[in-house]
């Protein structure tokens, strides 16, 4: 595997590079925002079930959006620079935040600039290697997206455990956009056909196989539990973590995703998409009963927080991947646009009632709504969606 690897073109590479340091920036930020909106802005797990979930879901009808566009205009570079470039101007204006809504409004825009660069990006990394190789090309992004996501998060506990204001660290998050956008811009897309007039602009699903739909159905039940990741941070301080530990306890999901996603996307590729995505859907399920009924921290939070980035290890480059292998060439990044969309417009009911179910109830009937969730869509996704299908 390892010669497979290192023999995937240079647009893979480039892209990989680029979530790496994409995500250093991202993610030095992320696990610190719960912490900033509780300690200093003094707002609660529902200001933060609106920030994410408003941010995700509109910036999600972008994805769509640009997926569209790029089958049209058989362009993808412009959006990725530009959503990146987007992301990374966003970030420092955090540390100028005076109250939850300016949270919003940075997270929002940093979203946008997801939406505008990840159809368009996943379309790019499709089209880039043959189908048999596709597993490993995602696995590949998404290990170096992890290891962006664990430079990140230990940068930020270094920099607290040397009693840095939290508002100094949001401002150092400049540097990697910069060199980011210069990376994107260095992009080179593949040859493509030349066509005689361009598509006409088409969202529809119409041309898109029963199998692709039923699989976008099972997808929005599973995004209905998966609410933001930022809850599990917030869990982890509720039941003792310091702020120091927060970011290395996500940094320890990164590291374990970052190891194993190529070699399992990869696998992928030999034994078939689905039995991956069961398995991660179920493991989902069962980390967040976990977390839900735990009742203090301890060393065995990083064990449970290893195996969260195990689940995202055997399905984030998967999913993608079978989005590649279920929709037409032609339709690929609309195809993308809409499971992206999926996922994006889920994410706002689910960060919302996932909130809810905190405050008004409990955190253990909010952890375990998502559980179910999981675990029925992992029952779907093996008896329903590739029913008419020999293999999956």
């Amino acid at each position: 595997m390892l010669h497979m690897i290192t023999t995937l073109p240079r647009t893979v590479w480039l892209i990989g590079l680029i979530s790496l340091v994409n995500d250093s920036a991202s993610e030095m930020l992320y696990p610190l925002i719960p912490l900033y909106l509780t300690s200093i802005l003094m707002a609660g797990p529902r200001a933060l079930g609106i920030i994410e979930g408003i941010a995700e879901a509109t910036a999600s009808l972008l994805k769509l959006f640009s997926g569209v566009i790029v089958d049209r205009t058989c362009r993808s570079k412009p959006w990725i620079v530009l959503g990146y470039g987007l992301a990374g101007a966003g970030r420092p204006f955090i540390a100028f935040a005076t109250g939850w809504p300016w949270i919003l409004a940075v997270r929002f825009a940093d979203r946008v600039g997801k939406g505008l660069r990840s159809s368009p990006r996943d379309a790019l990394l499709a089209a880039s290697v043959p189908p048999e190789r596709r597993g490993l090309a995602f696995g590949l992004h998404r290990a170096m997206d992890n290891a962006g996501a664990v430079i990140g998060p230990v940068t930020a506990s270094l920099l607290l455990a040397n009693q840095v204001p939290l508002r100094e660290v949001f401002l150092w998050s400049c540097v990697p956009a910069v060199i980011c956008v210069a990376l994107a811009l260095a992009i080179r897309e593949p040859q493509r056909a030349a066509v005689a007039a361009p598509p006409p602009f088409d969202w529809r699903l119409r041309d898109m196989s029963p199998t692709f739909k039923r699989y976008l159905l099972v997808v929005a039940l599973f995004t209905l539990g998966n609410s933001s990741n930022m809850f599990l941070l917030l869990q982890a301080k509720e039941l003792g973590a310091s702020e120091a530990q927060t970011p290395l306890l996500w940094a320890t999901v990164s590291v374990v995703a970052m190891i194993f996603s190529t070699p399992l996307s990869g696998l992928s590729d030999r034994f078939g998409r689905m039995p991956f995505l069961v398995g991660g859907y179920i493991a989902y399920g069962l980390f967040y009963l976990a977390l839900g009924i735990a009742v203090h921290d301890g060393p065995w939070l990083f064990v449970l927080f290893g195996c969260y980035g195990l689940f995202m290890a055997a399905t984030d480059g998967v999913e993608k991947a079978m989005v590649a292998d279920l929709a037409p060439a032609e339709r690929r990044g609309t195809a993308f646009g809409w499971f992206n969309l999926t996922i994006g417009i889920m994410l706002l009911p689910a960060s919302l009632l996932f909130g809810w179910l905190w405050e008004v109830v409990s955190a253990q009937v909010a952890f375990g709504f998502s559980a179910v969730c999981a675990l029925a869509a992992g029952v779907l996704l093996k008896v329903w969606v590739f029913r008419d299908e020999k293999i999956a």
